[in-house]
Formats: C-alpha cells, structure tokens, sequence
C-alpha cells in the first residue's frame, strides 16, 4: 500500500529516553498522541520493540482503533540507535502489518520536523548528540555514533566526565568539589560500587546525572563548570560542520537544548533557529503524511 492509500499516518521519535508516538489522519489532523520509554535499537534492541509496539498500542487506543487499522496505516519511525540499512531492514520487519513503514534515525526524523520537509541542518542535544544536514533530498549525518565513540555535548558524555571526575577525586587524585560529593553520596562513596555500576550502565543512566553537573556548574563548581563549557563548544562544533556542508538554517533540538542555550551564548549569539515542528511529525513527514 502506497502512503496516499492509507487512512492514518503513525510518526514515532524513539530517543534513548522517551519514545514519542503521534497518530495523524491523511488530512494531517492530529487524532491521539502518547509517550513510553527508551527506545533506542542498538543499545536495547528487544527492549526498544517492546516500547514501541507498547506506546504504538496506546496511540491505538487513545485514538480508538484497533489492530485491524494496521493495515491501513502508514508508519514513520525515526529511532535512536539506526546506524545501517541493515538495522532499518530489521525493524521494518518487526511491524510488516501495517499498510507502509518507513524507518530511518530519530535524527533524520528530527530534521524533515524542524524544518518541515526542507533543506536545513539540525543538531540534536539529549542523551545523546549528533548533526544532520539535509540538502537536496541528501542527508549527511555527523556524529551520533554511539555513546562509546561518540555523542560529544550530550547529557551521556556530561554524566559519564561527571562520574569520571568523581571517581578521580573519591581517590584523591582531584581535589573534591560539592559535585564529585553529592555524585558519590549515590555510590555511598565506594568507587567499588561505581566499578560495578559503570558495567551495566547505558547512556540513560549516564545521563540521568547530567540535571546535577548543570545545577554545579551555575554555582561555579570548580569541576561541573569546564564539563557544560565544553559541551556547549561540542555543540557548537556540531554547528560549524553544518555549515560547512552547507546549512543555513539550523535548529537546535532535543532535552538539553533548553540547558545549554545560555552556555552558547556565553561564547558566541545564539546561532540556532527554532524548529518548525517536532521528530514525531517529522515522522510522519517521513512516511509520507501531511501536517496541518
């Protein structure tokens, strides 16, 4: 079944912390919208199917349809953790009920969102980070290859140096600061406890610490302070390689947007632009749908 056949339009934003779902009519109409949890595939990959079909079940519900509207729905996913035609391939897979399934990254997803379908760069900031252009139907990615390479800026990388940099001054090899104190006060101050913590530990969890690096740093906690500073050049940098591809517009999208919007600014005018729409309608977009 062609995008145009079908009757709804399904737009997923799977990110490494919140999957958002939002369910349009052919018109573009918004009918039901719901959230769940992570959903990122190359982490998680069976627990971000079960987070999908789970959250793609509510928007259902919410919306009052049923399975049997599967087939006569278009779906868009825009996941984390989509870093190959294969890992699209596999997922496409999971959901051969529906009537027409795109997927692509939740960046790419982004994109077409914050520009509505047009050409513009978009750089995201959340658990993890990565840069997108999208230029004459071409989208080139930068970054986002995973949070053990990659993802400079975001609140994985803010969480993980945070940690880092506790650890170092539990053991006396830092001076120690109210951050590295109040980090370590959740391991009970046993760097043992942070060993084993730290070999199950997944971006999320890294990035659940990021909300304490930022409090820190606005007091000018000696550590926090140089690790935002530096996540804001890294997004910063994110938005010089857009440009040299050749973006004009550029958004800035994602949980620390928000964050790190006055750690930009200390270094340069905001250069960012706001986005049109979000990853979830971008989705849509994807899949061929049509946003009101």
């Amino acid at each position: 079944m062609t995008p145009k056949e079908c009757q709804y339009v399904i737009g997923v934003d799977g990110g490494g912390t919140r999957c958002r779902v939002r369910l349009r009519n052919k018109d573009g109409a918004e009918l039901a919208y719901a959230e769940g949890g992570s959903a990122n595939v190359h982490s998680d990959p069976e627990g971000a199917l079960a987070t999908l079909r789970a959250t793609l079940d509510q928007v259902f519900h919410e919306a009052g349809l049923t399975e049997l509207d599967c087939s006569n729905t278009a779906l868009g996913l825009g996941l984390a953790g989509i870093v190959s035609l294969a890992d699209s391939d596999r997922i496409q897979s999971s959901f051969a009920g529906y009537g027409h399934v795109v997927v692509a990254s939740d960046a790419a997803a982004a994109c077409l969102g914050a520009h509505h379908g047009a050409d513009g760069g978009l750089v995201i900031a959340g658990t993890g980070s990565a840069g997108l252009a999208h230029i004459n139907g071409t989208m080139t990615a930068i970054g986002g290859r995973g949070f053990a390479i990659s993802d400079e800026g975001s609140a994985a990388r803010i969480g993980w140096e945070a940690l880092r940099q506790s650890l170092l001054a539990a053991e006396n090899l830092r001076p120690p600061t109210k951050m590295t104190r109040q980090i370590m006060k959740r391991f009970n101050y046993e760097p043992t406890t942070v060993t084993r913590w730290t070999a199950t530990a997944r971006s999320a969890d890294y990035g659940a610490l990021a909300p304490i690096v930022f409090g820190h740093a606005e007091k000018g906690d000696a550590i926090a302070l140089p690790i935002i500073k530096q996540a804001a050049r890294e997004i910063l940098n994110l938005h010089a390689a857009l440009q040299r591809l050749g973006c004009q517009r550029i958004a800035l999208v994602g949980g620390l947007a928000d964050p790190l919007k006055p750690w930009i600014e200390l270094q340069m005018p905001y250069p960012f632009v706001p986005p049109l729409h979000d990853a979830a309608d971008g989705a849509i977009l994807m899949a061929g749908g049509k946003l009101l």
